[in-house]
């Protein structure tokens, strides 16, 4: 039997977190149980409104975030408030298939305007790799606004 996964995220900032990775991902936001977001409302917003009328108060440390793809095949990405923090590389990163079935310089290409896309978003280009067949296809290595290394595949 498989299961599916969450995929969490130690952060400092996780609304930071999860709006550019929603981006990044085409994934959206979801709203609080029972609460219908119109295009263009702030889900941070309606939870914000949603825990206080449960009088439920959200310290700075208490904060949470989340993301999931619309379609339901991708899994959720959970963001957590830690007190530490990021001090060496990821044991695990995310590669982000941004040139599916591309190759050579076509692919280099679309990695090179996607990258640029994100460090628009707030990443940052760490290394690039170029192809290098049979073995190798070439990637872009980025990090997310809190260090956390990520690839363009």
């Amino acid at each position: 039997m498989s299961r599916s996964v969450q995929i969490t995220v130690d952060s400092h900032d996780p609304i930071l977190l999860a709006r550019f990775w929603a981006e990044v991902l085409g994934y959206v936001i979801p709203g609080p149980p029972g609460v219908t977001l119109a295009d263009g409302d702030d889900p941070f917003a309606a939870w914000k409104t949603f825990l206080d009328s449960l009088g439920v108060e959200m310290r700075p440390e208490d904060m949470r975030a989340a993301i999931e793809d619309p379609a339901g095949r991708g899994p959720r990405v959970f963001f957590q408030t830690v007190p530490e923090d990021k001090t060496v590389k990821n044991r695990v990163h995310l590669d982000v298939r941004a040139a599916p079935g591309l190759q050579g310089s076509e692919r280099m290409e679309a990695l090179e305007a996607e990258c640029a896309r994100l460090e628009r978003l707030g990443a940052t280009r760490l290394e690039r790799f170029d192809p290098a067949p049979p073995m190798e296809t070439g990637f872009i290595v980025m990090a997310d606004p809190e260090g956390n290394e990520f690839c363009l595949d």
